[in-house]
């Protein structure tokens, strides 16, 4: 089982959360230093969205962050406590993430669309890839277990 080796892309995914938290604050920052807010530029959530307009990429990205990669953060405990954390699981956690990480930069920085897109694709590609084979496991395990079962008599 590679418990702790599965942590380390956890990580690093928690890590880019806190990045693009951290790229956002910092741009909103220079933004209000730059551009002073006015009351009315927060008079409703609409407002503040216009104010914040010229920085919103990151903001965009850290909410990307809550949507697929949840399906990650969901896995890898059921991986642990299912004892399904393997290499694979782990070289495919590791691909999601440096996945992600160039979708995040790509998403604040150049801004590439196409680019963008792709490396969405390529990052819901390996976390299905993942999800499939804990499927495919935990359905060979339901079907050892019915074998013993049998193989028992139903005794237990």
């Amino acid at each position: 089982m590679a418990v702790i080796e599965l942590l380390w892309p956890t990580f690093a995914l928690v890590a880019l959360v806190f990045v693009v938290w951290f790229t956002l604050f910092v741009q909103r920052i220079r933004h209000m230093r730059h551009s002073p807010p006015r009351p009315a530029d927060f008079a409703d959530g609409e407002a503040a969205r216009r104010y914040f307009l010229p920085v919103e990429m990151p903001a965009n990205n850290l909410a990307n962050l809550f949507e697929m990669p949840v399906l990650y953060f969901a896995l890898v405990p059921l991986l642990i406590l299912t004892g399904q954390a393997n290499y694979v699981q782990v070289t495919l956690a590791w691909l999601f993430v440096f996945s992600r990480s160039i979708h995040s930069f790509i998403h604040i920085g150049p801004k590439k669309v196409q680019w963008r897109f792709l490396a969405y694709l390529v990052s819901v590609a390996f976390l299905m890839a993942m999800w499939v084979g804990f499927l495919i496991d935990m359905a060979s395990v339901a079907r050892e277990q019915h074998r013993v079962m049998v193989a028992l008599g139903g005794v237990l």
